[in-house]
């Protein structure tokens, strides 16, 4: 008699084999099931990966086997691939060719998205943009009150970048206005703002890098992008190691796995070792426990480590700044980077000492009082960023109670930024803590009563 297994047997066996309760199978939605039918159609070939929405990351690939270390994650087709160089080859490829001066790679690229977008289930390309996001939690998206809540080192970046796409979709509006022929509605219509946003940020959270001959029709901004069917769902983790890269002998974009992945768990991939601020920046997520992740001091912060009573201070900082030591200085998991404490040491010094100052950013001590000073003041700097991380995450809770859909989205990408400063600056602080000797004169109960 053939004996029968209930949900909950299935559910058990699933949790030995590494495949957490809750992750779900994408493969039977239609969108899914469309795209792969269309990538077949293209050569490819791939039954060891499935789509998953998994409760840590969301959408996602799935092993369905065992893949063994240094074997094929995945092998796409060039013909799968969407470049300048399919653009070019497209009904927009006459329009792109006689525009002058030569539109980027980049344009070229979100102009074809939009307007497969716009072509809809008549488009080439329509089983792919059909599971592209709709929307993304890139910094480009959020709202000033939003924006407000980063820290301000990736606020300045992110305002900047909102700035850089807002001149981006001005200057190229005159290219998008010579498109008209193509579309029986006003290009004012189909090219919006927001539509350009979105192209860009699905070249930008989604491409493989990978190196174009420069084209005589595009300008000569470097051309490495390549959009990657299914291939994009492959989830950054920080401490997978994987070899990527276009074969040039089987004419696929490769991807092989350096350590293997289990049955049933998610398949990553690892887009460098980035900081969190970094890939909420260019990617729109932050990775929790992620090793590279800091917390950086910007010169506002810094600030409160002056001594307006030093008249080297000026010099002090020109000195720093020429030797680039007044940006990406950092709290990190093991507490202040050498570059935030070469910094204070620096401006620690007393006058007399004024030969020492290059041999200090060369790596050379202080005596124990400056040193003590330094951690001090550290300390100040990473007390400073705690009160300004717990104001952020409270003015968080308060807006994410009355957000929902994309807003709310955004407002818990910014709290797991926040969330992974806070443990920062809390092993930093107790790092801090151990390295200030017993008998400083800073120690917090005597600090108040000290000169700074």
């Amino acid at each position: 008699m053939q004996s029968r297994s209930g949900r909950r047997a299935r559910k058990k066996r699933r949790k030995k084999k590494g495949q957490t309760v809750n992750d779900v199978t994408l493969s039977h939605e239609e969108s899914f099931v469309d795209l792969r039918r269309w990538l077949k159609e293209k050569g490819f070939r791939s039954k060891c990966l499935i789509p998953a929405s998994f409760t840590d990351t969301g959408r996602g690939l799935m092993a369905t086997q065992p893949i063994k270390a240094s074997e094929l994650v995945i092998s796409l087709p060039e013909r799968c691939l969407l470049t300048t160089s399919t653009v070019l080859k497209s009904y927009m490829g006459d329009y792109i060719k006689r525009w002058k001066p030569p539109v980027s790679p980049l344009i070229a690229l979100c102009s074809f998205l939009i307007a497969e977008r716009y072509y809809g289930d008549l488009a080439e390309w329509s089983s792919y943009i059909k599971v592209l996001p709709k929307s993304y939690t890139c910094p480009v998206y959020f709202s000033n009150d939003i924006m407000d809540l980063l820290p301000l080192d990736v606020r300045i970046k992110a305002v900047s970048q909102k700035e850089q796409l807002e001149e981006l979709y001005s200057s190229s509006l005159p290219f998008f206005l010579s498109l008209q022929p193509i579309f029986t509605e006003p290009v004012e219509i189909v090219f919006t703002q927001d539509a350009v946003r979105w192209a860009w940020c699905s070249v930008n959270t989604r491409t493989v890098y990978m190196k174009h001959a420069q084209s005589d029709f595009l300008s000569r901004e470097k051309d490495v992008f390549a959009l990657a069917p299914y291939l994009d769902l492959l989830n950054h983790c920080p401490e997978v190691q994987v070899h990527a890269g276009f074969n040039e002998l089987s004419r696929c974009y490769e991807i092989r796995s350096v350590h293997g992945c289990k049955k049933f768990q998610q398949a990553f991939i690892c887009y460098g070792p980035h900081d969190n601020q970094r890939l909420l920046l260019e990617y729109g997520f932050v990775a929790s426990g992620n090793p590279h992740a800091v917390a950086y001091v910007d010169l506002g912060t810094l600030k409160l480590c002056f001594n307006e009573a030093d008249r080297q201070l000026r010099q002090k900082l020109l000195f720093l700044k020429d030797n680039d030591f007044l940006r990406n200085l950092t709290f990190g998991l093991d507490g202040p980077s050498w570059r935030l404490m070469t910094a204070l040491r620096l401006l620690s010094l007393e006058p007399e000492q004024y030969s020492c100052w290059k041999n200090i950013l060369l790596g050379a001590p202080v005596r124990q009082d400056r040193e003590d000073w330094c951690i001090h003041k550290a300390q100040m700097l990473c007390q400073h960023l705690c009160d300004n991380n717990s104001n952020s995450l409270s003015r968080i809770a308060q807006l994410k109670a009355g957000a929902d859909g994309a807003r709310l989205e955004q407002l818990c990408v910014v709290e797991s930024l926040r969330r992974e400063e806070r443990a920062i600056l809390e092993r930093s602080k107790q790092v801090l803590r151990n390295n200030m000797p017993q008998s400083s004169p800073w120690e917090p109960n005597r600090i108040e009563n000290m000169e700074h």
